[in-house]
């Protein structure tokens, strides 16, 4: 799939919470294609200690609207600068980046997708994709708290939404993995992006029920094309960029010790 490298313009910076912000990013022209699980690398302007592009998943295309989002959360002064940017601003970026998730063909079969933290971010933009193809998902999201738990109305929209924290202060308490759903329904496949001890644990739950199952991989990133070999993952092929054969992989690929 093609590269751009753009400048877009700010329709809208939201804080959804005191760590995060949801940036909203237009042009004059149509957006490029774009496919759920694909990346961009943003170029952050005016920090003196910034000096890489920063990977953020692509949250959601409205092309009614004309605009990609991001969810970025303030980890560093790199995102805090980002944060900052006002409607009107320009922000650069190189999209799309990396591979997406894998459809099933059949609409109708169960399929369930797990994120916790900044890893729900791609799954909005892919919930809406399986609707627009026919399935209803499940999502579970995971969070510390219910202030952590952001865009639910969105994920509501296109499926069926239940949620855990660690703190039981909304949905069930504890994690994702220990969500009663789990044991009360039968999926046909998962798909799981956030933490990779979450990703590890969800992984193996996939493998002991025969699900099938792929993973949104979070290496560090600094290039997004396969060339400073930051984010190199081992897997039954070799060792291999994150950024260019991901980051979504199946997880029979993935050299984890599940």
């Amino acid at each position: 799939m093609k590269k751009y490298i753009l400048d877009l313009t700010v329709a809208e910076n939201l804080s959804l919470h005191e760590n995060y912000v949801l940036l909203k990013l237009t042009q004059a022209e149509p957006l490029p294609e774009m496919l759920p699980g694909q990346f961009a690398e943003i170029r952050v302007d005016g920090s003196c200690t910034t000096f890489l592009r920063r990977p953020i998943s692509i949250n959601f295309v409205d092309r009614e609207k004309n605009e990609v989002w991001f969810l970025v959360q303030l980890v560093g002064d790199g995102t805090r600068k980002l944060a900052s940017v006002k409607k009107g601003d320009t922000v650069n970026a190189v999209l799309p980046l990396g591979n997406g998730f894998t459809f099933l063909p059949d609409g109708g079969k169960k399929t369930l997708l797990v994120s916790g933290g900044v890893g729900t971010a791609p799954m909005l933009y892919f919930g809406k994709a399986l609707a627009e193809k026919g399935f209803r998902p499940t999502f579970l999201l995971g969070a510390r708290s219910k202030n952590d738990l952001l865009q639910l109305e969105q994920f509501a929209a296109y499926g069926d939404v239940y949620t855990t924290t660690e703190d039981g202060s909304a949905g069930e308490k504890g994690y994702v993995t220990m969500h009663s759903i789990l044991q009360q329904q039968k999926f046909d496949m998962i798909y799981t992006c956030g933490p990779k001890p979450m990703m590890m644990a969800v992984a193996k739950y996939a493998k002991t029920n025969g699900i099938e199952c792929e993973v949104s991989l979070e290496n560090t990133m600094a290039c997004g094309v396969g060339a400073c070999l930051c984010c190199v993952e081992k897997t039954d092929e070799g060792h291999v960029c994150v950024c260019k054969e991901g980051p979504v992989f199946n997880i029979k690929k993935l050299l984890w010790q599940i």
